[in-house]
């Protein structure tokens, strides 16, 4: 059988770029090359795309014995990756596995793309995208439907900057510290900080608007479990078995995530089964919430007494090393890491199959607009 040119983008113009190496990296090394042929597509800092073997080692500025061209996708529906050095090539995409983390990857836009190109590709659509990556969207659409979230307010940096006094007097009669201050379109806990006071509050506020024009501040959930439950599946998603992350900060910041490789985890969970499957359950609910497709992680808080829960948020492209949670819940759950990357395009394959079938045009009765 002739093996499936299959596409992975990774990099990104975003603070999560070096995650997305990382787990591009475990991706690219465990496909089954049997069934695929794997197409390197990296993407700049800058924005710029790169395709060819060397490209990993050219993002990670390392010398490279493989070659890293110039690039880009074709927007016309022929999934065309074209390539240039001194000549062109056009390589047709079976299908493309995004693993970009955050802005223009995560969001919504690169899937518009792949969209307009007609290739299939992993993980969900435009609209699940942007609205996971939204905080803000999100919690409004997750209470809209009954789901419990943590009490939040919101705000553009252009209002902080005109009445900083009167955002903070918003939030304090809203909220009680701790609270946390978050970027509303951003991942991997960058530019999030926990604020103990009015002074660490107005401290954080400046440093989150650097990756976004939208804030969300939160109620911190106080001696909180961290859950983390991976959802996998197109119209009939399942969830996994819950996972408990155990940071080796007072929250799960970058440094705690990826730099000191301290943090823990408890797979499964240590929850009453009645607490585990209300929690796979929300996870589910979430996920068809946004008319998600492929795969999510969906991240809880539950305290430690009382079992309350709490939904987070969804990653539609969480981290994906072979370490990462998302693989190692579906392995604890009984799927393994490359069984797991072959499903996901089986996935994207039979979700592109439905869209391609669908009608683009209507004829009427008459020609009225010539």
């Amino acid at each position: 059988m002739k093996r499936q040119k299959t596409g992975v983008i990774f990099g990104g113009r975003s603070g999560e770029h070096e995650v997305s190496l990382v787990s591009a990296t475990s991706i690219i090394q465990a496909l089954d090359r049997d069934r695929f042929e794997v197409v390197p597509i990296g993407i700049s800092k800058e924005g710029h795309w790169y395709a060819g073997e060397g490209v990993m080692d050219f993002l990670k500025g390392k010398p490279s014995a493989g070659p890293a061209h110039p690039a880009i996708l074709l927007p016309d529906n022929e999934g065309g990756l074209l390539t240039w050095d001194e000549g062109r090539e056009k390589v047709t995409l079976d299908c493309v596995f995004p693993v970009l983390h955050g802005p223009y990857g995560e969001d919504g836009t690169v899937q518009g793309l792949l969209d307009l190109a007609g290739v299939p590709y992993v993980g969900c659509g435009v609209m699940a995208s942007s609205l996971a990556m939204d905080k803000v969207v999100s919690k409004a659409l997750f209470l809209s439907l009954g789901l419990p979230t943590a009490p939040y307010i919101w705000f553009h940096s252009s209002r902080w900057n005109k009445d900083e006094d009167g955002i903070i007097a918003d939030i304090e009669k809203t909220l009680s510290y701790p609270v946390f201050i978050k970027p509303a379109n951003m991942g991997s806990s960058v530019g999030i900080f926990k604020a103990h006071d009015r002074n660490e509050l107005s401290d954080a506020v400046p440093q989150s608007m650097q990756y976004d024009r939208k804030v969300l501040v939160e109620q911190a959930i106080e001696y909180a479990m961290e859950i983390e439950v991976s959802v996998l599946g197109n119209d009939e998603p399942e969830a996994s078995i819950p996972g408990e992350i155990i940071p080796s900060n007072e929250f799960y910041d970058y440094d705690a995530k990826y730099v000191d490789g301290k943090s823990a985890e408890k797979i499964p969970a240590d929850l009453p089964k009645d607490v585990t499957e209300r929690i796979r359950t929300l996870a589910v609910e979430s996920f068809k919430a946004i008319d998600g497709a492929g795969l999510a992680r969906v991240d809880f808080l539950v305290t430690r007494n009382t079992h309350e829960i709490y939904l987070n948020e969804l990653n539609t492209m969480p981290g994906f090393t072979s370490i990462s949670m998302y693989p190692k819940l579906w392995e604890a759950t009984g799927l393994g890491y490359s069984e797991l990357l072959t499903r996901l395009v089986d996935l994207a394959l039979e979700r592109h199959t439905v869209k391609s079938n669908l009608a683009t045009s209507y004829q009427p009765k008459e020609d009225w607009y010539k």
